[in-house]
């Protein structure tokens, strides 16, 4: 399988290349120019496309021949930074290849969400602070999603909890909705949600789902595994 994936350079793109490499696949990272370096642990073994993610022209070229497609949607300023990413991946990604998205809990797609009210705070102190310094667009990222769910393209969107460092845990537990005891927790090891969002690529059970992550090891977790 030949893979592209679009912010191979943050923390969550690292370790998606990294199980992508353990699986054998072939991979193209995507990054900025000034953080190409921070894959120099991977230069020998993946092609290295520089540029900004958002620009048209690099993910026409980075995706041609891939089967899968793993994007970080970010956030960023409010230059429509995610709406970019991902109508570009959405509009030259080959026919039939999966698309897999990272965005946060934020996101709804059917409104059927029931958002904790430590994650409503959040969300009204973030807008609050970028409606005065606009380094995020939490709008931008929702727009985004809402153009990867109108698409007859194979997307799966991963929605994360909260994250962490540590040795991986295995693979995360979902549901369709936040607000499921099982997501209580709200907590996942950033390197299990890289993990999920690779094993997605071959999971068709997952096309048209936006699943709601949590680690497999988080309480909320193993306790639904008990109960059930």
């Amino acid at each position: 399988m030949k893979v592209c994936i679009i912010g191979a350079s943050g923390k969550l793109g690292k370790y998606m290349v990294q199980h992508a490499l353990d699986r054998g696949y072939e991979v193209v990272g995507v990054c900025r120019e000034r953080s190409v370096n921070k894959l120099d642990a991977f230069k020998d073994r993946i092609t290295i496309i520089p540029g900004a993610t958002n620009d048209r022209e690099i993910i026409k070229k980075a995706v041609a021949g891939c089967n899968g497609i793993l994007t970080v949607l970010v956030p960023w300023g409010n230059q429509h930074y995610s709406t970019g990413t991902a109508q570009a991946v959405l509009n030259f990604a080959p026919p039939g290849a999966r698309l897999i998205f990272s965005c946060g809990w934020h996101i709804t797609r059917d409104g059927k969400d029931v958002y904790p009210p430590s994650l409503q705070r959040e969300e009204k102190i973030a807008r609050w602070i970028t409606h005065i310094v606009p380094f995020i667009d939490l709008d931008d990222q929702i727009e985004a999603c809402r153009r990867i769910f109108k698409s007859a393209t194979r997307w799966t969107v991963v929605r994360g909890s909260d994250l962490e460092e540590g040795e991986s845990q295995g693979l995360p537990v979902w549901s369709h909705h936040v607000g499921d005891p099982i997501l209580a927790s709200n907590l996942t090891r950033r390197v299990d949600y890289a993990l999920f969002m690779v094993e997605a690529l071959t999971n068709d059970a997952l096309i048209h789902e936006a699943p709601a992550i949590v680690g497999c090891r988080a309480p909320s977790a193993l306790t639904h595994a008990i109960i059930h």
